[in-house]
């Protein structure tokens, strides 16, 4: 079996929830508690941190894991979806698992994968949390799906336990409501173990607060440590973050490579995590922590976030995909000078698009079009539903075609964008040689 042949294997053996959507979740952790015990829980070999929530924590697990790397721990990393290769899922020390260690999992595993069923998600949770144990990491910074309470991933008790934001996204699972999503993210709070807690609204915020309450766990909130003063730019393009840190009245400035304004909020949740574990008692010098800021991209292979991929015209793309994580994007787009804004645009269905559409900007040219996914929505009625809210523009067959039109017809002052759902980002990545 060659690499491909086991890729395959796994894409088509197992329900993927990029893939088909709902079929793929497992709405319990069964399937999960019979492969941790099939793999002799190697999860209870290292320490981990655990992160959730809506938006920014994959951000987050990053920025943790290239500080924790510049400190020299070495570090396992899992964050989901992929955007190019399968093997970025899981990572140490920000090298993507080989391509051997993939196939070696399948040949050695086939058997429980007929027996137990599990999903795709289940799976990839079960070959990250051994490799690492096998590999004797010295941390692992854990990134939640969809949820916490019933994700795959909660089965690990961490050193510190993360909830990035909520807002609204996958109510079909999580519920209908602020409420009923932030109860789902805030299963992965553990019996004494802090929670940092990044953005959150007052009752959702009350809500997680009384959840820690009964698990007696500390909770640190990190709008409360750190207050985000303004954002500029070095030389190299690398975003300077001003915060004023509420503990010691200090003012300080972070050079960070992620560069969308919104990697604020994110480096303030890190921030935060950071002193935590400095409190702990983990060795994370103020060198790491400027250090494993700076070279998020290089230490992590972080892909998709605020990224620029030309210039002349000036190209962006973002994996932004609910209406939260999509303000955020169009209030920065705003910001960006250009002469005329091409929007290339794609979305996967079940997405809000009576709330999403609104917050889009009226004055762009829009470039419609599907991803490579079955769930990915048609690029016709992407276009309808647009046009009813005052979107204007073409539908396009794929991301290349669409994005190729949106070059073609970009004058070296104008802005592309290229956004609406990660596999979008994903397929012009592919396109664009990245």
């Amino acid at each position: 079996m060659n690499y491909q042949e086991a890729i395959e294997f796994l894409f088509s053996s197992l329900p993927m929830y990029q893939r088909v959507g709902k079929a793929a979740y497992k709405a319990n952790l069964d399937n999960t508690l019979r492969l941790d015990s099939y793999f002799g829980h190697p999860h209870r070999s290292y320490p981990s941190i655990h992160v959730a929530g809506t938006n920014g924590k994959g951000s987050v697990c990053h920025m943790l894991a290239s500080v924790l790397q510049e400190a020299g721990y070495r570090t396992g990393l899992y964050t989901s979806p992929h955007l190019l290769d399968f093997r970025e899922r899981i990572r140490i020390n920000g090298k993507p698992l080989p391509e051997a260690e993939v196939i070696r999992f399948v040949t050695g595993h086939r058997e429980i994968v007929r027996e137990v069923e599990p999903s795709f998600f289940e799976m990839t949770v079960a070959m990250a949390l051994d490799h690492f144990a096998s590999e004797k990491v010295d941390v692992a910074v854990v990134e939640t799906g969809l949820g916490g309470r019933l994700d795959s991933t909660n089965i690990i008790t961490p050193e510190v336990s993360v909830i990035t934001n909520i807002a609204m996204d996958h109510m079909e699972f999580l519920g209908p409501t602020l409420s009923s999503i932030a109860r789902e993210k805030g299963g992965i709070i553990k019996e004494g173990v802090p929670l940092i807690l990044g953005r959150a609204g007052e009752e959702t915020e009350q809500l997680l607060l009384g959840m820690a309450e009964e698990k007696s766990a500390p909770v640190f909130l990190a709008y409360r440590a750190y207050e985000p003063l303004f954002q500029t730019f070095n030389r190299e393009m690398k975003s300077l973050f001003r915060i004023r840190d509420h503990v010691t009245d200090a003012v300080e400035t972070i050079t960070c490579d992620l560069n969308g304004a919104y990697q604020m909020e994110n480096l303030i949740t890190a921030l935060t995590t950071l002193r935590i574990l400095q409190e702990q008692e983990w060795k994370v010098p103020e060198r790491a922590v400027e250090a494993g800021f700076s070279k998020v991209t290089a230490n992590t292979g972080i892909l998709g976030r605020w990224q620029t991929i030309g210039e002349n015209p000036r190209s962006i793309c973002d994996t932004a995909h609910n209406p939260d994580g999509i303000q955020q994007v169009v209030r920065q787009l705003a910001q960006v000078p250009r002469k005329k804004l091409h929007m290339v645009w794609g979305m996967v269905q079940g997405k809000q698009t009576d709330q999403i559409f609104p917050i889009l900007p009226e004055e762009a040219c829009y470039y419609f079009t599907p991803s490579s996914v079955p769930r990915s929505m048609n690029a016709g009625e992407l276009k309808e539903q647009a046009n009813s809210f005052g979107l204007s523009g073409i539908a396009y067959d794929s991301v290349e075609q669409a994005y190729g039109a949106a070059k073609e017809n970009a004058g070296p002052d104008d802005l592309i964008f290229t956004g609406g759902s990660t596999f979008v980002v994903a397929d012009l990545l592919k396109s664009e040689g990245f």
